[in-house]
């Protein structure tokens, strides 16, 4: 069940802190994580300080682990090219598809 206070997202979700060019400190919840064109890119939903998100926007990064140290934090790189931005919005178009496609599976399932 869903509580409407947190939008479906609770402590339990991972969150990401971001630090954007102004300074201001953002936390977000974590969505996904895309593959597209052999690159890796997160996919962000901002919270409010209640930890609501309340417009539906969604940041998208290109995410880079660092193979040799598992341990090193890894780096989020602001997607500057519009062509590339526009590639990863249609992955996750099609990410959001196909969990809504098993959600309905699912609730078939149970019925």
């Amino acid at each position: 069940m869903t509580d409407k206070n947190t939008n479906g997202y609770d402590d339990e979700e991972m969150t990401v802190e971001l630090e954007l060019d102004d300074g201001q400190i953002v936390n977000c919840a974590i969505i996904t994580i895309l593959t597209v064109d052999k690159k890796d890119y997160i996919a962000l939903l901002p919270l409010d300080e209640e930890g609501n998100n309340d417009d539906g926007e969604v940041w998208f990064y290109q995410y880079e682990e660092n193979a040799d140290d598992p341990n090193e934090e890894p780096r989020l790189t602001y997607i500057d090219d519009d062509e590339e931005y526009e590639n990863v919005a249609d992955a996750f178009d099609e990410y959001l598809d196909n969990v809504e496609f098993d959600e309905i599976i699912d609730n078939q399932n149970e019925s």
